[in-house]
């Protein structure tokens, strides 16, 4: 797909929270490597023996790299805070896959740091303006800035695999080449 062309866009709307949809958007990825797309990006990658947000590491779909982007706040936390520099790391996955092409690319979600400019923003926009296919998770709580960050384009997608299915089969061109 070239870039002159609307980049097909993708938000998996989901209850905030629900843990789940990440497993659904890795399984996405996974699946369609094996149909022979080649799919860049980042999804969540669950820590051994961590549990809930902190303990999740980004891994990049193409080279299998593995990102921290949460701090370690200590024993006492009851919360965790977002390692900008992890961020950062991780946001290579994204700009090379604006740049070097692919036939789909994927964003674990688009949250508090994106709505704001920050985080993986810049990031994803490039790979929209390059006119990739590209899918990302979004709370329903962050919905409306979603839309806006996107200037209405793109497609709400429940947080089933049949739809996600469908909008593989729309928009999705297989490379025959499967990665490792």
């Amino acid at each position: 797909m070239g870039g002159d062309q609307a980049a097909p866009i993708g938000a998996i709307v989901h209850r905030h929270g629900a843990v789940e949809d990440s497993d659904l958007l890795a399984a996405f990825a996974a699946q369609e490597q094996t149909r022979g797309a080649m799919v860049h990006g980042l999804v969540d990658d669950a820590v051994e023996g961590g549990a809930g947000p902190c303990g999740a590491l980004l891994r990049d779909l193409q080279t299998g790299e593995r990102y921290r982007i949460f701090q370690d706040l200590g024993a006492g936390a009851s919360g965790c805070r977002i390692d900008p520099s992890g961020v950062a790391l991780a946001s290579v996955a994204l700009r090379r896959a604006a740049t070097d092409g692919a036939d789909l690319v994927i964003a674990n979600r688009f949250g508090k740091l994106e709505a704001s400019g920050g985080g993986l923003a810049q990031d994803m926009l490039a790979v929209m303006a390059a006119g990739i296919p590209f899918i990302t998770l979004v709370a329903e709580d962050w919905l409306d800035q979603w839309r806006s960050f996107t200037g209405g384009a793109g497609e709400v997608l429940a947080p089933d695999r049949s739809a996600l299915d469908d909008w593989a089969a729309r928009y999705v061109t297989r490379s025959s080449h499967v990665e490792r």
